[in-house]
Order: structure tokens, then C-alpha cells, then sequence
């Protein structure tokens, strides 16, 4: 596991001290305060006390402690904040909303009309054909089973639907492509067992030649 450094990091200077914290929590591998900038009152931040960047970058018995004392603190601040409602959350990477380079996890007490947003399920995307689900279900299975493997098949194309990008309505995404790329010869996809017993997505088409005298 490497672990990336970085010139400067605000969560690294609290916690050696060189910044004020308000801490609720903390042990030999983890440090749990109070943010600074929180949805509402109660809002914690959970954060390993070695830099880790990203959810990939920390390690699975870390990881595994990091989320015990959120599960612990959870009880502690949902009594505290006099709410029941609670949003657990990890942004990891920028794209996802990450904006310290440091691993980190909110736990966020929740009101009604507090005007923190979560808009899951997603409205700005349609539902995709069963195959393509079932197609990305069959690939993390076999990247769970042979991770080298997968990794090296990440190029082979399989069918996909339109990821979210500006948002639209469920009905505007639906008269789109389920599937990216060169369809022009495909109607649909099917599903095939791969030699592993893996499913495999496969295209077809119904269109017919046309004939000579047509």
C-alpha cells in the first residue's frame, strides 16, 4: 500500500497539532473532530491519523476501524444533535466531491429543510436495459474473483448506459442510447456465457438485408 504525500494538508497539521481541533474521538490510528464548516450542529469528521489520499489508497484493517468508530459515534451524535436521521459520507477523489487530499468521514445529523442534498435515487438518469446491469454485475464479480485479470480486460467494450452529465429529465435521458459506441449494425444486446461461466454481452440485430427487387 503506497501512501501519498503531498507538500501540505490541512488534516494533517490538526492533527499534529498545528491548528485548532475540536476533537471527539481519537486513538492510536484515528482522530474524530468537529468540522468546521458542518451541514449541522453535531457534524464530525472521521480521519486516519497517516495520510492517506483516497479510499483505495487506505488499508483494509484501517478501513475496517475507521468505520467502527463511526458506527459508534454515530449513536453518540444522533443523541447529541436530537435527531434520528443520519448521513454517513465519503467523497472520494475530486470528481466526487473530495476537497481535502486526506481520507476522510462525515457523519452529518440530519433536519428536515436543512437544504443538504443527496438526490438519490438519481432523477437525471433513466433506467438502464436489465443486460446492461447484469453485464456490469457479471464484470465486478469477475474483478472481485481475479483482479489482475480484470484490469487487463478493461478495455474490452461492453454495453453501458448514458452516464449522468448536465442534468435532464428521466423521460429526455430515455429517448437516448442505452448503449455508447458503434451500434449502427446492432438492434439490441444478449447476454452469452463467457468460458468462465461469466455473462458476456453480446450484439445482434434483426434488421434484414434488402432484397434485390425492393
Amino acid at each position: 500500500m503506497i501512501k501519498r504525500r503531498i507538500a501540505h494538508c490541512t488534516f494533517c497539521d490538526m492533527i499534529h497539532g498545528a491548528a485548532e481541533v475540536s476533537i471527539c474521538h481519537e486513538d492510536s490510528q484515528a482522530i474524530a473532530f468537529m468540522d468546521v464548516q458542518p451541514v449541522n450542529n453535531g457534524h464530525v469528521l472521521v480521519v486516519p491519523r497517516e495520510h492517506y489520499e483516497s479510499v483505495a489508497d487506505v488499508p483494509r484493517d484501517l478501513a475496517l476501524h475507521l468505520f467502527k468508530i463511526t458506527m459508534d459515534l454515530g449513536d453518540a451524535v444522533r443523541r447529541v444533535a436530537g435527531t434520528d436521521a443520519l448521513n454517513i459520507v465519503v467523497n472520494s477523489g475530486i470528481e466526487a466531491g473530495q476537497d481535502e487530499p486526506h481520507y476522510h468521514v462525515h457523519l452529518i445529523p440530519r433536519r428536515q429543510g436543512d437544504g443538504f442534498e443527496i438526490p438519490l435515487p438519481f432523477g437525471g438518469s433513466a433506467m438502464p436495459d436489465r443486460t446492461i446491469l447484469d453485464a456490469y454485475a457479471a464484470r465486478i464479480i469477475a474483478a472481485l474473483r481475479d483482479p489482475i485479470k480484470a484490469a487487463a480486460e478493461r478495455t474490452v467494450a461492453i454495453p453501458v448506459f448514458e452516464e449522468s452529465g448536465p442534468m435532464r429529465s428521466g423521460s429526455e435521458r430515455a429517448e437516448r442510447s442505452h448503449v455508447r459506441g458503434h451500434t449502427s449494425q446492432a438492434d439490441g444486446w444478449r447476454p452469452r456465457e463467457g468460458a468462465h461461466g461469466e455473462v458476456l454481452p453480446e450484439s445482434f440485430s434483426e434488421s434484414k438485408e434488402p432484397r434485390g427487387d425492393e
